[in-house]
């Protein structure tokens, strides 16, 4: 590994001349508060804008309703409710996909990332014209194993989407200027990309409390991360005010409901059938952590990340809408 650290602009400078050559029961009930906000999210996203015509900030919620309802159908409307992917991707694109693949754990114990999420937000990527679309995550267990166990390397083969391996020849030095973490390693692949798309699945953490689209960063570096585990709510926040997705799509089709985020129990997971689609990465978590019954604001990192700037905590300053299947 280099130990001179670089920014994340001049990595940026870099890799363009490399370049050149969830309805259910236990304890998962819709609060009142999130109900509220289901009733309100009827009108399409063009339509809501009264109280978010300034910053741009959307987000969609999808829920599969009908019996046997298709993942990749709830998905391709809800993006085709934001304009459709090509608005995000554009010909020619390197996009990186970031799932939560880090446990070697079948995709029915809600540990990680569904991969038909997978398979249809990569097909639309590749749909939109992208040159290539790389599925990139920085596995706990070995990445081998995580790649067969949770699906994710089924879906590359199907899609042709490359696979990454994660590896110290990948790892760089990059000042991440936050506020507890400076000189990080992180995967080059996901500086590189042209597109980010973070694909978090949700569910409980023990010291975090929840894991949803920003902790997933933790997946994007190296190093010490046990370190990050500290103060972890600080940690999280420094990576999400580097790691600037495109869009963030929280997979809440079976989430993990206890006993998270390694799980392993086939009683600790909700059947929810929910996706939720954002370009605002602290809305999109304020919004699940309804899913749990959390008040977004009782979630450190969420709070933290408002504080900070990096999106709204408030979804009435958020335009809404639901998408249902």
């Amino acid at each position: 590994m280099n130990d001179t650290p670089i920014t994340r602009r001049e990595s940026i400078k870099k890799i363009a001349k490399l370049s050149a050559g969830i309805a259910a029961a236990s304890g998962l009930s819709l609060s009142a508060s999130s109900k509220n906000i289901l009733a309100a999210e009827t009108a399409p996203i063009a339509e809501n804008v009264s109280k978010q015509a300034a910053n741009g900030a959307w987000l969609i919620d999808g829920l599969g309703s009908a019996p046997g309802f298709s993942i990749r159908d709830l998905t391709r409307r809800m993006f085709a409710q934001a304009g459709g992917m090509e608005k995000f991707i554009s010909k020619g694109d390197i996009v990186v996909i970031k799932p939560n693949i880090s446990w070697a754990q079948p995709p029915h114990l809600a540990v990680t990332t569904n991969p038909d999420v997978m398979m249809a937000v990569i097909e639309l990527c590749q749909e939109a014209g992208a040159k290539s679309v790389r599925i990139v995550d920085h596995t706990i267990h070995d990445a081998r194993r995580c790649f067969g166990v949770t699906g994710a390397g089924d879906v590359a083969k199907k899609t042709g989407a490359d696979l990454v391996h994660p590896r110290q020849s990948l790892m760089k030095d990059i000042n991440l200027k936050g506020k507890r973490l400076d000189a990080w390693p992180v995967l080059t692949p996901i500086v590189e990309a042209d597109k980010v798309i973070n694909l978090p699945i949700a569910k409980v953490h023990g010291l975090s409390g929840l894991t949803l689209g920003m902790k997933n960063w933790i997946g994007a570096v190296g190093g010490r991360r046990n370190a990050l585990h500290q103060d972890i709510h600080q940690s999280i926040v420094d990576l999400a005010q580097f790691f600037r997705p495109t869009l963030t799509l929280i997979d809440a089709v079976r989430v993990l409901a206890a006993n998270g985020p390694s799980g392993g129990r086939e009683e600790d997971v909700r059947v929810l059938n929910r996706l939720i689609l954002s370009n605002d990465p602290v809305a999109i978590d304020a919004r699940a952590a309804l899913l749990f019954n959390k008040k977004p604001e009782d979630i450190g990192h969420i709070r933290l990340a408002h504080q900070q700037g990096l999106g709204h905590i408030d979804l009435n300053a958020v335009r809404q809408v639901q998408v249902t299947v």
